[in-house]
């Protein structure tokens, strides 16, 4: 018996930490679930718990240049940072470590939030890639060198200046927060080809 509460307990540790998939295909991590359910790119791992010192950390494949959507849901209360009374709230650290699984070169890289499916994030709903700056150096990327961060009348962060091969992975990281938090939420990834 006392073996199988510890096989038990390794097993639930084993989802909760995000080393694999729920039983339905969504990914944990963070107090969140994670999921590639609208198809076009893979989820391949997650850890993390979505802080600035221990962002979520999703690795995943993308197949073709076409836009793909990553849906969030809240699954459990975030861990609340050290200076939560300050911040109201989400604030979820992410990092996305994503394979170019398509046969051609991605030249720029656009995300946008969406707290409906298909329509973009206003600045009212509060939904933003950290639209009050409340912290400086919260996005980066190791394979493009510039970003722009639009609030109006949409929420989305292109990245610029950089290139990623077929087979080759770009890491981009940034801090999502939203004033008033739903319990479902979108990311679109849109990966950016040369034109001809």
């Amino acid at each position: 018996m006392r073996g199988t509460a510890r096989w038990a307990a390794a097993i639930a540790a084993f989802f909760l930490l995000g080393a694999g998939p729920a039983d339905d295909g969504r990914w944990l991590a963070g107090g969140y679930s994670f999921s590639h359910e609208n198809g076009g790119f893979r989820i391949r791992g997650i850890a993390g718990s979505g802080t600035k010192d221990d962002p979520v950390v999703l690795t995943q494949e993308l197949y073709s240049a076409s836009s793909v959507v990553l849906v969030i849901r809240e699954v459990a209360p975030p861990p609340k940072a050290p200076n939560a009374a300050r911040h109201a709230g989400t604030r979820l650290y992410l990092r996305l470590e994503t394979v170019n699984a398509s046969a051609l070169a991605w030249i720029e890289f656009a995300y946008e939030l969406q707290e409906t499916r298909g329509l973009p994030s206003t600045y009212g709903d509060g939904l933003s890639f950290d639209q009050r700056q409340t912290e400086r150096g919260t996005i980066s990327s190791d394979a493009f060198f510039e970003h722009n961060r639009d609030f109006e009348p949409h929420d989305r962060l292109l990245f610029t200046d950089g290139k990623v091969d077929p087979d080759e992975t770009a890491t981009f990281s940034f801090l999502v927060t939203d004033l008033t938090p739903v319990a479902t939420f979108y990311l679109v990834q849109d990966p950016r080809i040369p034109f001809s």
